[in-house]
């Protein structure tokens, strides 16, 4: 438990603003503008020339169609269904999803698609890799599931590696929120120390039979750490990726339930300098004692972190969504300490009230931790699956 919410009612619903496009032949972008969040479910409709997108959220009466760029011919926007058809000059595979909210002067929110061509002819460019559109745009909000490649390349060119192919073994650090003198959040029967050990405890067992990963736990006992720590505890192992583990409070109010996932707010960036020194940063980068050179290359550390930590974040929220109850707005945003390495990809899971009697048993029952913890283990496959780059035939 980090801090405590009132359940707000139903969100309205959005409009669909505008749709653009970006990119060419080799990898292009589609951006819905729409006044309020939304998602979309991507499916071939009549074919392979077209692509439906199916939005969830969006109450737009309105039909409007226009001009496509790169693999996209042209755009129709279809009120009955709430779906925008996408007329494809070639079959594409979708590539990279994610929602960005109002940001850098813009007043919209923003859905994003990258598509790719499914099997280009060996005289096109290869597509980027998801690695490498992530790095195009900050995010606030992440990807939901990628999809694989259809098909493979022709025979005697690069090829996506398998799904299942990770380049190497990652290094994961599993922070169970609070402990020794430290309890956290009470519910009637138990507290939050204990619950996130049990939750990190079985994440770290489930993710160490896989053979993908190497696994530090910031506490294996009910001992207590300071926030410092368990930020340079990350820092020193040289994660890949920071999971910090809690169960939320809501005081007296027993009505409040469900999971929602943090990554670092906007305004908590400059508080850096509590985790980083400036000699440290340019000591681990090799870079001369150039002040300038530094802070560059830690601005453009903490924009790739925060890129990455909101694609893990938005693939916990798709995995997890399924299993258990959902806060409202279930992807956020905080200036929680943890989260604040610059050169780590981190999420804070809020695994459910603790305050709640429902949330609470789920959270002391081993079998629904076990439940949970295995979609957060999906999850952390996927993200790593995304970084995957091209590989030798």
């Amino acid at each position: 438990m980090l801090c405590a919410f009132a359940v707000g009612g139903a969100a309205r619903a959005a409009e669909l603003v505008n749709v653009r496009f970006g990119g060419d032949a080799s990898t292009t972008r589609i951006v819905l503008d729409a006044d309020g969040p939304v998602s979309a479910a991507a499916t071939p409709l009549a074919g392979p020339g077209r692509l439906t997108l199916a939005l969830t959220g969006v109450e737009t009466r309105q039909p409007s169609a226009g001009e496509g760029k790169g693999l996209v011919a042209g755009w129709r926007y279809e009120p009955r269904g709430a779906r925008v058809v996408l007329e494809l000059k070639r079959p594409v595979t979708v590539i990279h999803r994610f929602l960005l909210p109002p940001a850098d002067g813009r007043a919209t929110f923003r859905y994003v698609l990258d598509v790719a061509p499914q099997a280009p002819p060996s005289d096109d460019p290869l597509p980027l890799t998801p690695a490498e559109i992530a790095a195009r745009e900050p995010l606030a909000v992440a990807p939901e599931r990628l999809a694989a490649p259809r098909s493979a390349p022709p025979s005697g060119r690069p090829r996506i590696a398998r799904p299942d192919a990770l380049e190497s073994v990652k290094t994961i650090v599993i922070d169970a929120g609070h402990g020794g003198h430290d309890p956290g959040a009470r519910g009637a029967e138990g507290n939050e120390k204990d619950v996130t050990l049990a939750a990190a405890q079985i994440l770290k067992d489930r993710l160490g039979r896989s053979g993908r990963y190497r696994v530090v736990l910031t506490r294996d006992s009910d001992a207590f750490v300071a926030l410092e720590d368990r930020v340079r505890i990350a820092r020193r192992a040289h994660a890949d990726l920071f999971l910090s583990l809690h169960a939320d409070s809501a005081g007296s109010d027993t009505a409040p339930h469900g999971a929602s996932v943090y990554t670092l707010s906007d305004g908590a960036v400059a508080r850096v300098t509590h985790v980083v020194s400036q000699s440290e940063w340019l000591n681990r980068t090799g870079t001369s004692a150039n002040p300038a050179v530094g802070r560059l290359l830690l601005d453009l550390s903490q924009r790739n972190t925060r890129n990455r930590s909101a694609i893990f974040a938005g693939l916990l929220v798709n995995e997890i969504s399924g299993k258990v109850d959902m806060l409202p707005r279930s992807q956020r945003d905080a200036g929680y300490f943890v989260l604040l390495a610059p050169d780590v990809p981190a999420a804070l899971l809020e695994m459910g009230f603790i305050t709640n009697p429902g949330d609470e048993a789920r959270l002391t029952d081993p079998a629904q931790t076990r439940r949970l913890m295995d979609a957060v283990a999906e999850a952390i496959d996927t993200y790593f699956r995304a970084q995957v780059t091209l590989a030798d035939n």
